[in-house]
C-alpha cells in the first residue's frame, strides 16, 4: 500500500487493539482502508454452533440487549429510550410475525470484524433498503438521540426458516459508514435514492454462518426471531460475543 495507508493502517490497528492473528491476509496487502475494514478471517476461525434448533450470533459484537419483544412492541435502545419495533422495520405488516418473538441488539465496535452472517439456516425472502440519517451508533449516541435505530438509515433481510418461522436481520448504518452491501445483492445503499423492496425471483437459500452483508465501517444489527420459545444460550447484555456463538437454544 502507499506510505500513508501504511502509516494509517499500522496506527489504527494500535489505537484500537484490533487482532491481526485471526485476519486471512497480512496488513500490508490490503491496497484501501475499506479493504483492511472489511477483512476476511482465516478459516475456521469462528466455528459456528451446530446444536439444532440454535439461532447464533450474526457478528462479532457487543450484546446491548437480549430479550423478548414486550407487549407494547417497543424495544429498549437504553434504559429510559425505546423505538417501535413497526418503525424499525418500516412495515406494521412486517412487524406483525414478531410480536411474540425475540430480539437482540448487536454492537459492532471499529476494532471487530465486519462481516455479518446468517443466524439461522433459511431463506432470503426479500429485504427493504430505508434510507435515513448516520447519526453515531456508540453509547455517547445511544444514550442521546430518541429512536436512533429508526432513524439511521439501514437494510432490513427476512428469512423463512423451518425452525424458528420468520427472522429479520437489521443491519444499522452509522456516522462513516459509507456503504452496507449484501452478498446476494447489489443494493446501493447511501445514496439518497427512496425506500425500496426487493422480492428475488425464488427465495435465497442461506446455511446458518453463511455470509450475508457488510458493514464498510461500524454499526449495529438488530436481529429479531419470531419463535419465541427459545431459551438464552447463556450470553448477557454487555458481553462481547462471536459471529457463530449461540444466542438462544431450544429449551
Amino acid at each position: 500500500p502507499p506510505p500513508m495507508l501504511r502509516v494509517l493502517l499500522r496506527g489504527y490497528v494500535r489505537l484500537y487493539g484490533v487482532d491481526l492473528s485471526e485476519a486471512a491476509e497480512p496488513l500490508d496487502a490490503h491496497r484501501t482502508f475499506n479493504e483492511f475494514f472489511t477483512r476476511r478471517l482465516l478459516p475456521g476461525c469462528r466455528p459456528i454452533d451446530g446444536a439444532p434448533g440454535a439461532v447464533v450470533s450474526p457478528s462479532d459484537s457487543r450484546l446491548s440487549q437480549l430479550g423478548t419483544v414486550p407487549p407494547d412492541e417497543r424495544l429498549e435502545q437504553v434504559k429510559g429510550r425505546a423505538y417501535a419495533l413497526e418503525a424499525l422495520l418500516g412495515s406494521a405488516e412486517d412487524a406483525e410475525p414478531f410480536r411474540h418473538g425475540l430480539h437482540a441488539t448487536l454492537y459492532l465496535s471499529p476494532a471487530m470484524y465486519h462481516r455479518v452472517h446468517s443466524p439461522v439456516q433459511g431463506r432470503i425472502v426479500r429485504w427493504r433498503y430505508v434510507p435515513g440519517r448516520l447519526f453515531p451508533v456508540n453509547g455517547a449516541a445511544v444514550r442521546s438521540v430518541p429512536g436512533l435505530f429508526t432513524r439511521n438509515e439501514r437494510v432490513v433481510v427476512f428469512l423463512e426458516t423451518e425452525d424458528h418461522g420468520e427472522v429479520a436481520v437489521v443491519l444499522v448504518g452509522a456516522a462513516n459508514v459509507g456503504r452496507i452491501s449484501l452478498a446476494f445483492s447489489d443494493v446501493v445503499t447511501n445514496s439518497g435514492g427512496p425506500p425500496q423492496v426487493v422480492v428475488p425471483p425464488s427465495p435465497v437459500p442461506l446455511a446458518r454462518g453463511a455470509e450475508l452483508g457488510i458493514f464498510n465501517l461500524g454499526s449495529t444489527v438488530v436481529l429479531l426471531v419470531a419463535d419465541g420459545a427459545l431459551a438464552p444460550a447463556g450470553a448477557v447484555p454487555g458481553s462481547l460475543v462471536r459471529m457463530g456463538e449461540a444466542l438462544w437454544r431450544r429449551p
